[in-house]
């Protein structure tokens, strides 16, 4: 009796065997994430059983978009015209190994092995190829910035590559942030209230150890009021001479620079000279020539700088001096009975002058 059980489930095995065919296919073994260098070579590896009768497939797909894939293989045979890419089939170990090699930054993504069932179904495995790149700044990091002296300012920094770039901030010359210390990091460099000790150009460096990095300047330009300084506030000429009163100006944006002697405006003419010298963007050296000074000039004199944030003034005072101050006097000609007289009248003063310090003790 226990014979003919045996019998019949023995029977029954073989009628189910031919009814349903060889065993499922499976994927015992696909290759680990792989990470390649620009130029290098990579090898994936496929390992299946009991696809002998199945399409085996090596496609490149897009895992956001699973249905846009790119068939590169089936069974022992390429598809792809890539003479970059080859394939072997080892029999021992069913194994398809596709190979990449002058690997380039494209053929970074996921790589997908097929074994195909029918048309609704199909036995799958991944493997993902990145690829080393050095860091490229995105078009979305800052390029310049303009902020009002008090106000905030922000300045971004984003970079591609891989591995993931990581982002520092540096000053011109090594200077210190306004955050503190010569070296910031991280992606958004803020200043709470900016001056104009601020401005300048500021170095976003992106760095993932491939190549040298990449790096963005960065020019932060800050608006203030501005800033007026003489550094001669008090000048003397002689009469008939013609002496330069000199302002310095820092401000930004540039200011309107406007001279005064009285209150009244002053402008070119046979008896001012005005003229304005801009050392850079900031900075203005503005000057004001007497020319052939009269009593009436004699006196102060005053430099206004003007912009929408503010302005300031200094102060400049002539008077009369007995000698000629050279410069801007130097090789100062004068011709004409008046000239003459002056210059007789000068040499007479000078004369008297020296022997004054010639009479004590009869020596200089």
């Amino acid at each position: 009796m226990a014979f003919s059980i045996l019998k019949y489930f023995t029977v029954i095995s073989c009628i189910s065997l031919s009814v349903y065919g060889q065993r499922t296919p499976t994927i015992s073994h696909i290759t680990q994430e792989q990470i390649k260098d620009i130029g290098s070579q990579v090898d994936l590896d496929c390992s299946v059983h009991y696809a002998q009768e199945y399409p085996v497939l090596w496609l490149k797909y897009d895992q956001l978009k699973s249905t846009q894939s790119l068939p590169l293989s089936m069974n022992s045979g390429l598809i792809i015209r890539d003479s970059r890419f080859s394939l072997r089939f080892d029999e021992a170990s069913t194994t398809y190994t596709l190979s990449i090699k002058d690997i380039q930054e494209t053929d970074a993504g996921w790589y997908q092995c097929q074994v195909l069932i029918n048309a609704n179904s199909k036995i799958t495995g991944e493997v993902e190829l990145q690829v080393r790149r050095p860091p490229i700044i995105s078009d979305n990091s800052t390029r310049s910035i303009v902020a009002s002296e008090g106000e905030s300012a922000k300045m971004e920094c984003y970079a591609g590559g891989f591995p993931v770039p990581k982002i520092s901030w540096r000053r011109e010359n090594n200077a210190i942030l306004p955050t503190g210390g010569s070296i910031y990091r991280g992606n958004i460099l803020n200043i709470a209230s900016v001056h104009k000790e601020d401005r300048g150009t500021y170095y976003c460096v992106a760095e993932n150890g491939v190549g040298k990095g990449a790096r963005r300047n960065i020019n932060l330009e800050v608006e203030f009021s501005p800033v007026v300084t003489v550094p001669k506030p008090r000048l003397g000429q002689a009469l008939q001479y013609d002496m330069d009163l000199e302002c310095h100006v820092e401000a930004y944006p540039p200011p309107a620079i406007t001279w005064l002697k009285d209150e009244y405006a002053l402008s070119n003419n046979q008896h001012y000279r005005i003229s304005h010298f801009a050392t850079a963007d900031e900075f203005t050296d503005t000057t004001l020539r007497v020319i052939t000074i009269e009593k009436r000039q004699y006196g102060q004199f005053k430099c206004r700088a003007q912009n929408k944030l503010g302005s300031d003034e200094g102060v400049v005072e002539l008077f009369e001096s007995v000698i000629p101050v050279c410069p801007p006097a130097c090789g100062q000609a004068r011709y004409g009975a008046a000239s003459v007289g002056k210059a007789s009248e000068l040499i007479t003063v000078i004369g008297l002058y020296v022997l004054w310090r010639r009479i004590p003790g009869g020596r200089y």
